[in-house]
């Protein structure tokens, strides 16, 4: 018996597919199943929590399934949910490529850009006027974020990561080193004088940071013993800031802190300046690497990384070893 043969589609009929799919009751039904509430769904959607749960309604009807359940405040997905969530959110993701692709050819549209809140406000922020003015047809849009992009599920072109540059299935590309460097208010340090071993470190009071901590200066030096006074974060930018309030000595990241120095707002308090075993990488989504407006946006950012000079004290051991 002969195999039974697919009847292929008019015309009329995918368009007819095309008018009925309800691509914002998708969208919506995303937003607040990764949300867990209608309410955070609704703000971030810019819609009303009603309109919100009208489209989710609505895409159940047209399904036929429930999609979505209350637990107390908690919205989740039902079983059935869950399993098309994945699907729906690789669909979407595909569907903005496409659009993606189809302005590339010009360059133009929305770059979505992510990477840590530290380095958005000290370092890439400062920097993006000079962007806006070379490409004023390029919409760029940055979440500053510590969540590692999926960028098949969210839509974000490309990311600044901090880490050791081992992200598999993306491509990856180093874009700064880094280094931790002792830093306080110039009056601060007149006062106190420089850190050069673990026993000058009591005359201060000491700024933490979970992501950079002093353990990471002290390792060898002899008797180096962890210094568990003074002030903790969790927040790389805000010990920048409070040491340049005169709240204590940090260790910081030099990105972070290099126009504070460059301005005189932080001084370097010690000639021990270390390097950071994690750096900044510029990575994306290997379709992503053929826009134009991502290779825009790259060719900027690593021009902007070679102007970035290391820590003067490297910079003047460098000069001396030439000399």
């Amino acid at each position: 018996m002969p195999g039974k043969t697919r009847t292929r589609r008019e015309p009329a009929q995918d368009a007819a597919i095309a008018r009925r799919l309800p691509l914002g009751s998708l969208r919506v039904f995303v937003m607040v199943a990764e949300c867990r509430s209608f309410t955070l769904a609704a703000d971030a959607l810019g819609v009303s929590v009603s309109a919100a749960s009208m489209q989710v309604r609505s895409l159940e009807e047209y399904l036929g399934l429930p999609l979505l359940r209350r637990s107390g405040r908690i919205v989740e997905p039902t079983a059935e949910g869950a399993q098309l969530l994945p699907r729906i959110r690789e669909g979407l993701a595909a569907l903005q490529f496409a659009i993606d692709d189809a302005r590339a050819a010009r360059g133009v549209g929305t770059l979505h850009i992510s990477a840590l809140p530290s380095f958005v406000v000290q370092w890439l922020s400062p920097r993006l006027q000079d962007f806006e003015k070379r490409h004023p047809q390029i919409q760029l849009r940055v979440e500053a974020s510590h969540v590692a992009v999926d960028f098949a599920a969210t839509g974000i072109h490309a990311a600044v990561r901090f880490g050791a540059g081992d992200w598999p299935g993306i491509y990856t590309e180093k874009l700064l080193d880094e280094w931790l460097v002792p830093v306080c208010r110039p009056d601060l340090l007149e006062k106190l004088g420089p850190v050069e071993t673990h026993a000058d470190l009591p005359r201060y009071r000491l700024l933490h940071s979970t992501t950079e901590p002093w353990t990471i200066w002290l390792s060898g030096l002899p008797n180096a013993r962890w210094p568990d006074t003074g002030l903790g974060f969790d927040d790389s930018a805000a010990i920048v800031r409070l040491a340049a309030a005169g709240a204590g000595l940090a260790l910081a990241r030099w990105s972070l802190i290099s126009e504070e120095v460059r301005s005189g707002t932080l001084a370097i308090a010690s000639r021990r300046i270390t390097p950071f075993g994690r750096r900044y990488y510029f990575v994306c989504s290997p379709k992503a690497r053929g826009l134009k407006k991502l290779e825009a946006f790259r060719t900027w950012l690593f021009e902007q990384a070679a102007q970035f000079a290391a820590p003067p004290a490297l910079d003047e051991r460098k000069r001396g070893s030439r000399s």
